[in-house]
């Protein structure tokens, strides 16, 4: 790998990135390819960032700022048409070619064996044939998905929708308009895109936007300039912000605090800006107050009948080498992971995955003997 090159790639000195490599960059030599991957964002890097052994450089996916109070954020952040496309609940992946081979990338920048396994199979050879350069930048959902199962997409398995386009070498996306044509161009599923709109009219429709989905169970949407001249912005439902809490609060002492603080305070801007009714604002306390304590509750229940707090998914894999790659996989990530016996199916083999969830586990034992908060 030529130092001096990627340095000048990434708009850095030489001896900047000697000096990254003993603090933020990690190398990995597995799986194939060889890799260096920027583990936090540095020197206007993004997290996530990888640096092939072939001196290729694939960017980290940029953070997407968050809409409180949305009329106003609209108008502050747009100059003029706001496109409108669905944000799915999944997990981000990057997809490109590397010497010939597709990989799929994780949001912090690891391959991942059962991520890449699934490209191979939804995304046609022909794409990166044709554009070698191209990075696909996408959201795996469905129930079969190992760290965000979600039933309400239309799928039984897990499913790929490209949401943005890149190119290897440069930073930022190439934008909505040319992500959706790509994605006709080569027969790729892609996010929702609901609509352009007037900036003054965008916030009425997202409201209508975001209400339906809510009632779907869907998370959110994210809007765009349909001109690429500013980031984008974020905004969720009611509904996804408590199913994050209900997951959240069964797992309570596994999360950070600022994941519960943030999607209660998101819960009280929405009520306000919509300036809801006494009955309207009730239901919403109502579902809220349910999404915090009926798992918690379940999740002490459960360790006082002695049970084991685990989270169980399911994957389904072609072959078994990808299903042993995807375990040591999660390890190297820090999660545990109990893998049962592989069960034969038409389209290769189902594998159950136990995930103990280790410190609510022993933070529920401890205070039910007694231990103080």
């Amino acid at each position: 790998m030529n130092l001096q090159r990627v340095a000048d790639k990434l708009d850095i000195s030489l001896t900047r990135l000697q000096n990254l490599q003993q603090t933020v960059i990690k190398r990995s030599s597995w799986p194939e390819p060889r890799l260096l991957r920027f583990e936090k964002a540095t020197s206007g890097i993004e997290a996530g960032t990888i640096i092939f052994e072939n001196g290729e450089i694939v960017h980290g996916y940029p953070k997407i700022r968050r809409a409180m109070m949305l009329a106003a954020a609209l108008r502050r952040h747009f100059s003029d048409r706001v496109a409108v496309e669905e944000k799915m609940n999944g997990y981000n992946v990057r997809i490109a070619s590397v010497d010939g081979e597709m990989v799929a990338l994780t949001r912090g920048g690891f391959i991942c064996p059962y991520s890449t396994e699934v490209a191979e199979q939804l995304v046609p050879e022909k794409v990166f044939h044709d554009h070698p350069e191209m990075v696909l930048c996408g959201e795996m959902v469905g129930p079969e998905n190992p760290y965000v199962p979600k039933e309400v997409y239309p799928t039984d398995s897990i499913d790929f929708y490209l949401f943005d386009l890149s190119r290897k070498g440069q930073r930022g996306t190439l934008g909505v308009i040319k992500t959706h044509e790509f994605a006709k161009d080569y027969g790729l599923k892609a996010t929702s895109l609901f609509g352009e709109f007037g900036r003054e009219r965008a916030y009425e429709e997202t409201v209508r936007i975001i209400r339906s989905l809510g009632k779907r169970g869907r998370e959110g949407v994210v809007m765009k300039d349909p001109d690429n001249k500013v980031s984008p912005l974020k905004y969720t439902c009611s509904e996804s912000n408590c199913g994050d809490l209900e997951v959240a609060f069964r797992y309570y002492n596994d999360y950070a605090l600022d994941f519960f603080v943030s999607r209660a305070v998101r819960e009280g801007f929405q009520s306000a800006e919509w300036r809801e009714s006494e009955e309207e604002r009730t239901a919403r306390a109502l579902r809220l107050g349910k999404s915090i304590l009926f798992p918690m509750v379940d999740t002490i229940q459960k360790k006082i009948r002695g049970e084991q707090i685990v989270q169980h998914v399911q994957i389904k894999v072609k072959s078994l080498q990808t299903a042993r790659e995807f375990e040591y996989h999660l390890r190297r990530s820090g999660m545990k992971a109990i893998f049962d016996p592989p069960e034969p199916s038409d389209e290769g083999y189902i594998i159950r995955i136990a995930r103990p969830i280790m410190s609510t586990n022993d933070k529920t034992q401890a205070l039910l003997e007694g231990d103080t908060w």
